[in-house]
């Protein structure tokens, strides 16, 4: 759509004022003049009959017609700032990032540690603040294709790659607990994430891998599934979730609920060495701050290369002002010259 503007906008704070004082001055000189008329050159007994007499209809449009000088006036004040329409056009190059989420979903992700500000009841368990952690990273990435890969004891893909990430946040919020089985099969995983992009031409091929575990199911090991990556210019993230030590977690009892304290291993070694192999990086949550705090920081280190070609387009359009104001003046022309004449 295009849209009207003025070149010579500048002009106009000149030009405005001066149009104004003019109509200003072609409004008050009449009424002035009135003021100062000479004495009548007849005198008349009684001026009441005259003055019930109503003003003639042809000196009230006369009045009117002189008025279209106003008008002409305004569209030569406008067409002088040089009136002009264009079409704004950008035209966006990127070259994107092409992107894995691989989120554990074994079942030593029901642990509460991630959340440990919150009285105990009211705790989400690791795969639940890490969902909602991911699901901020994902509304970042506006520009690039986003998968997502879930993990038990099987991997597969929960949602291939689109640059619909309203879709990749659904799929987010169906994955649960123990939904791939209760195992841990890092290997697995990261082989399914690198099937899905071994492919791309993005320009970067990104996974990024979160797990509270040790690799203990699957045929592919972590460290041959890194290396097969590598091959693919595939760069591997490696994220562990959870605080060393003992974990709390919330488990049925013959007494209702209770919270217990469970020891988890968390294979570090075994995670940095994969993230080195791609030239990625290794890092541990302890919170959740610290979970946002490592995504956050993988969003600067992969930015999305944008281009933004921006094109003008106008026509000048002074003749949408100039025309009307020459029919007018023409108009005003031959009407006072003939039907609004006045005569000495």
């Amino acid at each position: 759509m295009s849209d009207l503007f003025f070149s010579d906008f500048g002009l106009l704070w000149f030009l405005v004022p001066a149009y104004l004082l003019w109509v200003a001055a072609w409004l008050v000189l009449p009424w002035l003049a009135t003021k100062r008329r000479r004495a009548a050159a007849v005198r008349f007994s009684n001026i009441q009959p005259l003055q019930r007499l109503k003003p003639s209809r042809s000196l009230l449009l006369r009045r009117l017609v002189m008025g279209l000088r106003l008008v002409t006036v305004a569209l030569l004040v406008l067409a002088i700032a040089r009136p002009q329409t264009g079409r704004k056009q950008t035209h966006v190059r990127t070259e994107g990032i092409d992107i894995v989420l691989v989120l554990d979903t074994s079942e030593s992700m029901l642990a509460l540690d991630l959340d440990a500000e919150r009285a105990i009841a009211q705790r989400r368990n690791r795969l639940e603040v890490a969902k909602s952690v991911v699901v901020d990273f994902v509304k970042k990435r506006e520009n690039d294709q986003v998968g997502l890969v879930v993990f038990g004891n099987e991997a597969f893909t929960q949602c291939p790659l689109t640059l619909d990430h309203g879709i990749v946040a659904t799929f987010l919020e169906r994955v649960e607990i123990a939904m791939a089985g209760a195992g841990t099969a890092i290997g697995s995983a990261l082989g399914t994430a690198v099937k899905r992009l071994k492919d791309s031409e993005a320009k970067s091929k990104v996974i990024i891998l979160l797990t509270d575990g040790r690799n203990n199911a699957g045929s592919l090991s972590p460290l041959k599934a890194a290396e097969v990556a590598k091959t693919f210019g595939i760069k591997i993230y490696a994220i562990a979730a959870g605080t060393r030590g003992k974990a709390p977690f919330l488990v049925d009892s013959f007494f209702g609920k209770q919270v217990v304290y469970e020891h988890v291993e968390i294979d570090e070694e075994t995670l940095t060495k994969v993230a080195e192999t791609t030239g990625g990086l290794y890092q541990r949550a302890e919170d959740k701050n610290a979970l946002a705090a490592i995504y956050d920081q993988i969003d600067e280190l992969e930015k999305t290369e944008i281009t933004m070609d921006t094109y003008m387009e106008y026509n000048e359009r002074f003749r949408w002002f100039v025309i009307p104001a020459l029919v007018l003046l023409l108009l005003e022309v031959l009407l006072l010259g003939t039907r609004f004449r006045k005569l000495p």
